[in-house]
C-alpha cells in the first residue's frame, strides 16, 4: 500500500510541473499585444492635428490684405466724377482744383472788365470743358461749349451735341475762349438781364443763364452752384469786389455800404473800348445808364472806336 501512495504522489508532482509551464508561456505573449496597440493609437492623433491646423493658418493671412486694400482703392472713386456736357469726361477733384488754379486770374480779370462773376466763369468752364479734359477743350480750346452761330467768322470744328456734327467755335488758345465767352454774354440781348443782378449773387446768375437759354439741361443751375460751393469759387468774387473789407465793415456797423463803394470806383475808373463793345454792353458791365455814360464822356452819337477811353 505504501508503494501505491508513493507512486500517486510522483504522478501528481509530474502533472503539476507540466501544467505550470504553459502558464509561463502565455504570460510572456500577453504583454506583446498592448505594445502594438499603443503604437497604432499614437499615429492617429498626429495625422488629425495636422489636417485641422492647416485651414486655420490659411485663413488669417487672407483676411488682412482684403480689408486694407479695399479701403485704399475705394477712396479715390469717391472723389471722381463724370462731367457730362458736350462730351462725357471722367475727372478727379485734383484735376478740377488744378483747373481753377490755372484760370482763376483770367476769370477775375474778366469779372473786372465785363462784370461776369468769376465764380460763374470758372464753374461754366469746369462743366462745359470737363475741367479742360473734354473733346472740345482739347481739340478746339473751346472751354464754354459755344457754337458757331451766324456772326462767327473764325475757325470751326464739328462735334456731336444735341445733333450730329454741329458747328462749334475753335480758338488758337484758351484765353481767347475765355474772352469770347465774356463777349458772347455781353453782346447778346437775351443775357442783358444778367448784368442787372448783383455780382456776388452766383445763385441768381446760375439760374439766369439757364433762363436765358445758355443750356437746355434743367439741372444746369444746380450743377454750377454745386461746383461753386464745393470748390469755394465765390472767394474770387469776393476778391474782385473787395468783400473782405466789406465783411469787416459789416461786423462793425451791421450794414454794408454799397453806395459809397460804387461811387468811389466810378470816380477813378477808365475803360478802354475793345472789339465788340457797344454802349449798351458797357453800361451793363458797370451798372450805368446809357445816357449817363454818354454824358460822362460828352458823347453825341452811339458809335465807339476800339481803344477809346471812357470814364466809368
Amino acid at each position: 500500500m505504501v508503494k501505491k501512495y508513493i507512486l500517486i504522489l510522483v504522478i501528481l508532482t509530474l502533472v503539476g510541473c507540466n501544467a505550470a509551464k504553459p502558464v509561463i508561456i502565455t504570460t510572456k505573449k500577453i504583454p506583446s499585444k498592448p505594445k502594438t496597440e499603443i503604437v497604432r493609437t499614437a499615429k492617429k492623433p498626429i495625422t488629425t492635428k495636422a489636417i485641422v491646423s492647416r485651414p486655420v493658418v490659411a485663413k488669417t493671412p487672407v483676411k488682412k490684405p482684403v480689408v486694407t486694400n479695399s479701403t485704399k482703392q475705394e477712396y479715390p472713386t469717391q472723389i471722381t466724377e463724370v462731367i457730362v456736357s458736350t462730351s462725357q469726361t471722367v475727372v478727379s477733384s485734383d484735376v478740377v482744383v488744378n483747373y481753377v488754379a490755372q484760370f482763376k486770374n483770367v476769370a477775375m480779370d474778366n469779372m473786372r472788365t465785363f462784370g461776369i462773376p468769376a465764380s460763374i466763369v470758372l464753374a461754366q468752364g469746369i462743366l462745359e470743358s470737363g475741367a479742360g479734359r473734354g473733346d472740345l477743350a482739347v481739340n478746339a480750346n473751346n472751354h464754354f461749349g459755344i457754337k458757331c452761330h451766324e456772326d462767327w467768322t473764325g475757325e470751326t470744328i464739328k462735334h456731336d451735341d444735341d445733333s450730329a456734327q454741329e458747328c462749334f467755335r475753335k480758338y488758337d488758345n484758351v484765353s481767347e475762349s475765355f474772352k469770347d465767352h465774356a463777349l458772347f454774354l455781353t453782346n447778346r440781348g437775351r443775357y442783358s438781364n444778367l448784368f442787372a443782378l448783383p455780382k456776388g449773387d452766383y445763385k441768381a446768375w446760375a439760374r439766369g443763364l439757364r433762363n436765358a437759354g445758355y443750356a437746355t439741361d434743367p439741372k444746369y443751375p444746380n450743377k454750377l452752384i454745386s461746383y461753386i460751393e464745393r470748390y469755394n469759387l465765390n472767394q474770387y468774387d469776393d476778391q474782385v469786389l473787395g468783400n473782405e473789407n466789406i465783411q469787416l465793415e459789416k461786423q462793425l456797423t451791421g450794414k454794408i455800404p454799397i453806395g459809397p463803394i460804387k461811387n468811389l470806383t466810378r470816380e477813378v475808373s477808365l475803360y478802354q473800348v475793345q472789339k465788340g463793345d457797344t454802349l449798351y454792353s458797357i453800361s451793363k458791365k458797370f451798372n450805368l445808364g446809357i445816357n449817363e455814360l454818354k454824358e460822362k464822356n460828352n458823347l453825341v452819337a452811339n458809335t465807339l472806336s476800339v481803344g477809346q477811353q471812357l470814364k466809368i
